[in-house]
């Protein structure tokens, strides 16, 4: 039996959870490019990524905070 390494759909909302999460935890800014997104998820994977932003009318270099959008606190 063969296994196939598991494949993540990246819809839109995947990777805004995913870029929240990382500036959440104070990995990424809301400053950085987009791109440096591609740190944190497989090369092989990356493709399927670019090709979601490009669908979605984002460029690799727009800001991180353009991919997020504003927060919510519930706290302030």
């Amino acid at each position: 039996m063969i296994h196939s390494p598991i494949q993540i759909n990246y819809s839109l909302d995947v990777i805004q959870d995913e870029a929240r999460q990382l500036v959440r935890e104070g990995v990424l800014s809301r400053q950085q490019p987009i791109y440096t997104l591609c740190q944190f998820i497989p090369p092989r994977e990356w493709a399927c990524v670019e090709g979601e932003l490009e669908k979605c009318d984002f460029l690799l270099r727009d800001r991180i905070g353009d991919l997020i959008g504003s927060e919510i606190w519930d706290n302030d």
